[in-house]
């Protein structure tokens, strides 16, 4: 039977969370604002900017939430640009699904420009036809839209897709949605991501029999 992979951005397809957390407490700071990495991993990751970020200053005009996005990306894409790479495996496991023609897509809360920044970093754009980032949902993370909006642009029931993420928002949007979710342990350790379907800790040796049976199940 057909099936398609989702992949999440942000600690799928490149370890970018240690530099997204570095970017985010210099822009929390210096609008005054302290924050635990709990209060991270429960407040900001896996949300949109837009979402985030009007939890943090109220609600704002279009424009200065637009804004205020940027900047603190900006931060982040001059920090990560000299360290960026792909999640160890992952081109030569994109390789396999390639050859096999399985679909590729990637459902992610980034905005665009992280997106593009990744992806011609890496070189990974050629094996994602579909892209989906925050500007596609009105809701993130742990909402399902991002991924029942992915499967939708795969032609293909969410329950014949595979998602791999790292955040807990992400996991329990990919479920929410009917997917099936492999867990990467990039983010959180694998106790804790013991509900997905499959934990790994990159795409080394990684095999499109692991995904059939995880789809069987």
């Amino acid at each position: 039977m057909s099936f398609g992979v989702v992949f999440d951005m942000d600690g799928v397809i490149a370890d970018t969370n240690p530099y997204h957390k570095i970017s985010l407490r210099q822009f929390c700071e210096k609008y005054g604002y302290h924050f635990t990495d709990e209060e991270l991993i429960k407040n900001i990751y896996g949300r949109t900017n837009n979402e985030w970020i009007t939890n943090l200053f109220g609600k704002l005009p279009k424009e200065r939430l637009l804004e205020l996005g940027e900047e603190k990306e900006e931060m982040f894409r001059a920090i990560y640009k000299d360290a960026i790479e792909p999640v160890a495996g992952l081109e030569a496991f994109l390789k396999k699904l390639a050859h096999q023609e399985i679909p590729c897509a990637i459902g992610t809360s980034a905005p665009r420009s992280n997106v593009d920044f990744v992806l011609d970093n890496t070189g990974l754009r050629k094996y994602f036809p579909v892209i989906l980032d925050q500007s596609h949902v009105a809701h993130g993370k742990p909402n399902p839209e991002i991924y029942l909006k992915t499967a939708k642009a795969l032609n293909l029931p969410p329950a014949r897709t595979i998602v791999f993420e790292d955040s807990l928002s992400g996991i329990e949007a990919a479920q929410r949605a009917g997917a099936r979710v492999a867990g990467v342990t990039t983010t959180h350790t694998p106790s804790e991501l013991k509900h997905c379907d499959l934990v790994i800790p990159n795409f080394i040796q990684l095999e499109l029999e692991n995904l059939a049976v995880i789809l069987k199940a």
